[in-house]
């Protein structure tokens, strides 16, 4: 069937960016494949992390179907758009026919996005990975490209205001190469692989980024083991569990 959504929605996603003068550098790109179905196996440090993965896809003229939330499917606004993009709702009291509509959806050659830290990352480290999107990769037979993100956490993330209008930042979109779920005798061998990789694409993106925070103000965005201020993973983790709350303006 004809996209009628999706490529609207990119091309402004796309003029916002323009218009912000995002600096954005994507590598890796060729990684997609242009044809057959892919996971794409991301970190996560902010609520708009699904728009920049899927910019790593373009150039292989593939679009995206993330997995995400059941609510933003629910919402009166998103909800449309992402039916309409042919995304994937998750309902965790539901969980199993996600899976299987995920699973479904790269058999019939689809590309799905996946987060599967499962939640943001308060210390812009890469957290303990969950087993789906490796164990989705297995039963389609379909290969899991490690994706990294970084800036995106300084225009809004988890503890932080929004700042949607801010100009000029650079985020840096890293694409790994495929890994082949043949070449790994169980599904624990992938995650650690897959964790190990992911990490050091993370890593890079952290070391290469072309800018570093100003002042004071600016270490939030930092990791701790580079010198900034962001919570620890130790920190984050006890963040999660009390559930601190994000501010969302």
């Amino acid at each position: 069937m004809p996209e009628l959504v999706y490529p609207p929605v990119i091309a402004a996603a796309r003029t916002m960016f323009r218009v912000l003068d995002l600096r954005l550098t994507v590598e890796g790109s060729h990684h997609v494949p242009r044809t057959g179905g892919a996971v794409m196996a991301s970190n996560h440090i902010s609520y708009l992390d699904f728009i920049f993965c899927g910019l790593g896809a373009l150039k292989s003229k593939r679009m995206v179907r993330f997995m995400a939330k059941q609510e933003v499917f629910a919402h009166r606004i998103s909800g449309p758009l992402m039916r309409g993009m042919k995304h994937i709702p998750v309902d965790r009291q539901a969980g199993a026919s996600s899976f299987r509509a995920a699973v479904e959806a790269l058999r019939q050659g689809e590309v799905v996005g996946v987060f599967p830290e499962a939640t943001i990352s308060r210390s812009f480290t890469v957290k303990e990975l969950k087993s789906g999107s490796i164990r989705m990769a297995r039963m389609a037979g379909v290969p899991v490209l490690p994706t990294a993100l970084w800036g995106t956490q300084r225009l809004w993330t988890k503890g932080r205001p929004r700042t949607l209008t801010r100009r000029h930042t650079p985020v840096t979109i890293l694409v790994g190469e495929p890994m082949d779920p043949a070449d790994y005798p169980n599904s624990p061998a992938m995650a650690a692989a897959l964790t190990e990789r992911l990490s050091a694409l993370v890593d890079r993106a952290q070391r290469e980024y072309p800018e570093t925070p100003s002042g004071p103000d600016e270490t939030w965005w930092q990791p701790a083991h580079l010198g900034g201020t962001a919570p620890t993973p130790e920190e984050a983790a006890e963040l999660d569990a009390r559930g601190d709350r994000t501010p969302t303006a």
